[in-house]
């Protein structure tokens, strides 16, 4: 615990190998700041940019190309998913993480660690030792949670959902110290959902369109570009939306296509929020944020690609949910699409799936977590 009279301090941890770990991360610190104001001090650490050694320095920088030999992925994920692979993972790779680990405890010591990310687990709590400040592990893979997530020595595990509190428990996790808390996301994405003609009206889109937001993460990842233009070429009473995040090689190559029906092309945008509220369907590839955020908006998803092994569990629980379709082909989601048009019934069903699965109190949950761990009292400041 801290000292009396001074402010406690928060280490988090993440990686930007994709980018749903920073965005938990802020996510978090953004509830925390709201909940308990001037009352802590925080800083994120990147476990692989800020400390670990070179080569690996540079991974968050190789993770979108090595997401590009899908197969590959998926086949190394189911490989080493597992206690006994996981216990031997950390054990052979101490030698090598060992001096990351612990200049990451020496140099920012901290009254309480955070970590968002499965590989800032088990060595960070290794390195710290017997006698350290609390440690919560807050695991952001919606479903199929890779055994390195799981350490016996988290004082709290913090998961999305039923099915990865089952699976924690199956690898030997205490019960007791596993909460269900939904995945953490920006406020901004948690508010009212407004009125969709008012917001269609800001953003310069056309009013009275069933309107289609296709996306593919932060990286602009999956088949987004033949999807889009399929949906364009279907002959559907429909307007789009594309966001190709950050990669401008697609973004430069849509914005050259010629578009059959009215379209908007975006690169990597903080709109997310309002063109989720404004949108009638979102496109996108399986990414847990950007489904807990289609959830909190009430937003219809057609999922249309995936990253094998670690989001195959986020299709399935997207689906048996009732809040999105899986369609791994563009004239599937075509497909999806039309039925949706053409039955606003069978679409509304889906919104209200889609409101049922919501946890728009997720980041709070987190943040009274680590309150309640630190002994802060809402409301109140520390001098």
């Amino acid at each position: 615990m801290p000292t009396p009279n001074k402010k406690p301090h928060i280490l988090f941890l993440f990686s930007d190998t994709g980018g749903g770990h920073r965005s938990a991360t802020e996510a978090i610190i953004e509830a925390l700041e709201q909940e308990y104001p001037d009352s802590f001090t925080c800083e994120k650490v990147d476990i692989f940019k800020d400390h670990a050694p070179r080569p690996l320095n540079r991974m968050p920088d190789w993770y979108p190309y090595m997401v590009m030999a899908p197969q590959l992925w998926g086949a190394s994920f189911k490989v080493t998913d597992g206690r006994p692979q996981a216990r031997a993972i950390t054990a052979t790779m101490w030698p090598v993480a060992a001096r990351t680990a612990r200049s990451i405890i020496s140099q920012h010591p901290s009254d309480l660690v955070v970590t968002v990310h499965p590989l800032a687990v088990s060595w960070i709590l290794k390195a710290l030792g017997k006698y350290r400040p609390p440690f919560i592990t807050v695991v952001t893979d919606m479903v199929t949670t890779h055994a390195l997530w799981f350490d016996k020595r988290s004082d709290v595990i913090l998961v999305p959902t039923e099915l990865a509190r089952q699976k924690a428990i199956h690898f030997g996790m205490p019960p007791k110290v596993i909460k269900v808390v939904g995945q953490p996301v920006a406020r901004k994405y948690c508010v009212p959902s407004g009125d969709k003609a008012l917001l269609r009206e800001k953003l310069g889109w056309p009013k009275d369109k069933f309107t289609v937001l296709a996306v593919g993460g932060g990286e602009g990842m999956g088949p987004l570009g033949q999807t889009a233009r399929a949906i364009s070429d279907s002959g559907l009473d429909v307007s789009l939306v594309i966001v190709a995040g950050r990669n401008e090689r697609l973004k430069a190559s849509l914005e050259k296509t010629p578009w059959s029906l009215p379209t908007k092309i975006y690169g990597f945008t903080r709109e997310m929020p309002d063109f989720m509220r404004a949108a009638d369907v979102l496109v996108t590839k399986a990414g847990p944020g950007t489904i807990a955020e289609a959830f909190n908006a009430h937003l219809p998803i057609i999922l249309f690609s995936k990253l094998p092994g670690q989001e195959d569990g986020n299709v399935t629980y997207t689906v048996d949910q009732g809040a999105g379709i899986w369609a791994p082909t563009p004239q599937r989601v075509v497909s999806a699409l039309r039925n949706w048009v053409n039955d606003p019934a069978a679409r509304e069903k889906v919104v209200e799936a889609c409101r049922r699965s919501a946890r728009p109190n997720s980041s709070i949950d987190i943040a009274h977590e680590i309150g309640d761990k630190l002994g802060l009292k809402k409301g109140l400041t520390v001098s």
